[in-house]
């Protein structure tokens, strides 16, 4: 592990230094990703004072606004540019470059991802959970923070960028077909955001569907962490979740060694 850290902990200095050297458009994207947060909360509040009921699937008023705000933490957190920046190095042939070099391509992203999240950790993490649990104190009048449902939510988000990393690596590695991956990312991030509940939860759709979307790796991008920092789910059903996720991560893992394999062997770029 020393060794490991020792090769790859440049990789993560870099990144920090890239999310560092683009730190207004990291502002602009988290201001444009907070107003989207609050048309949500002004949607939600305007569907439960219609129903004029108090819970709606499940969910109050006050478990609705915060999952949007940890669905919309959790989505920023576990965010993981994978696919165009795997896509992008097989285009303009900079990944000739780092085949020559003594280190996994993989993992190179993945610690270069890291110290690019440290400035998302340091920026969002904090206000954002502090500012949802003064909420919930202010609607409840009660202290509802719940130490054992917080260090299972982290557990579960670190286990969410793992799976979304090496799943957009998968996806990434589509560029030694594609090209180009401008265009299918773009649908890919679209059908990823609605079938891991960052837009809806699961369980407001029809019985069949949420159970099918449940055991689908999207899942536990966002729903699952959410779910848990809510206490929605119980003790076998926490299991049961963790359980998912570890699965989808040995089978991304491992799947896109398996593709790394078989495309290395064909690879044409169009650059370099």
């Amino acid at each position: 592990m020393r060794k490991l850290l020792k090769i790859y902990k440049p990789f993560t200095h870099a990144g920090v230094l890239l999310a560092a050297q683009y730190r207004v458009n990291f502002v602009f994207f988290v201001l444009g990703d907070i107003l989207m947060c609050f048309i949500n909360f002004f949607l939600w509040k305007a569907v439960f004072n219609s129903g004029g009921a108090e819970t709606f699937m499940g969910f109050s008023q006050t478990d609705m606004v915060v999952y949007i705000f940890v669905s919309f933490l959790t989505s920023t957190l576990a965010y993981s540019d994978g696919a165009y920046a795997v896509g992008e190095e097989i285009r303009d042939g900079n990944i000739a470059m780092r085949m020559i070099k003594p280190i996994r391509f993989d993992l190179a992203f993945l610690f270069q991802e890291l110290g690019e999240r440290t400035i998302s950790l340091m920026l969002a993490f904090l206000p954002l959970v502090c500012g949802v649990e003064i909420y919930k104190f202010a609607v409840t009048g009660a202290l509802a923070f719940n130490p054992l449902n917080f260090v299972l939510y982290l557990l579960s988000l670190v286990l969410s960028y793992l799976i979304n990393f090496y799943f957009n690596v998968c996806f990434g590695y589509s560029a030694f077909v594609l090209k180009n991956l401008w265009g299918s990312n773009f649908l890919k991030d679209v059908l990823v955001g609605f079938m891991s509940g960052n837009i809806i939860p699961l369980n407001f759709m029809p019985s069949a569907v949420g159970t099918v979307l449940g055991f689908l790796p999207f899942a536990s991008l966002t729903y699952t962490p959410v779910m848990i920092y809510l206490g929605m789910f119980d003790a076998p059903t926490i299991a049961l979740r963790f359980g998912l996720q570890l699965f989808w991560l040995a089978f991304f893992f491992v799947l896109q060694q398996l593709i790394w394999n078989a495309s290395v062997k064909r690879m044409s770029v169009q650059g370099g």
